[in-house]
């Protein structure tokens, strides 16, 4: 199938990465869009991993006011450089993140950041749901393992489902983020607060 100019350009503008690579990603997936963005966001996320361990002494701390102004947010996103720091675009991705956080309420970065009691105490809930059900030891760990995967998108940030793209996590945000500036970028970390009722 021929790839045109404007299947390429779509393509950058739904996944803001460079043309050749979208294009190359346009003729490994036959022209199927969809399939271009899985494969950009695997070999984003693959360059995003490779500059995890490079410095992000750079940043912009973020913030979001519901406009009921009852629930705010502040996040501090890190980066590489000042000229990242201070691009339009970085500033609307810590923007967009502190929005995330005020809708999802997450309650840790990533699954790391959970404290083991926290959980043991979640795998034991789920195992004690199965207990009863006469099922194999081994099957229940796999079910307490997906139940944790699901637990990790309810209260981990980088997990859950992006509120403006459900189909995209906010750690593939940050994985497109990096692709496109070449820079490791990363949330260190948040505040949410809201008002009691």
């Amino acid at each position: 199938m021929e790839i045109t100019a404007d299947m390429v350009k779509e393509l950058r503008e739904r996944t803001g990465i460079g043309m050749m690579e979208c294009k190359r990603s346009l003729e490994e997936a036959g022209g199927d869009q969809e399939k271009a963005i899985e494969i950009l966001r695997k070999k984003g996320h693959a360059r995003a991993q490779d500059k995890a361990g490079r410095a992000t002494g750079e940043g912009r701390i973020g913030s979001y006011i519901h406009t009921n102004g009852k629930i705010g947010v502040l996040v501090e996103v890190n980066c590489e450089t000042d000229f990242v720091a201070k691009n339009a675009e970085f500033q609307d991705l810590v923007k967009n993140i502190a929005m995330h956080i005020a809708a999802a309420q997450p309650k840790y970065i990533a699954p790391a950041d959970i404290p083991a009691e926290v959980l043991e105490k979640e795998r034991e809930i789920t195992r004690e749901q199965f207990k009863e059900s006469k099922k194999p030891a081994e099957i229940i760990e796999k079910i307490v393992d997906g139940k944790m995967n699901k637990f990790y998108e309810e209260v981990c940030l980088l997990e859950q489902p992006y509120i403006r793209d459900d189909k995209v996590k906010i750690k593939d945000l940050l994985a497109q983020f990096i692709a496109k500036f070449k820079e490791n970028t990363k949330v260190s970390r948040f505040t949410r607060y809201q008002i009691a009722k």
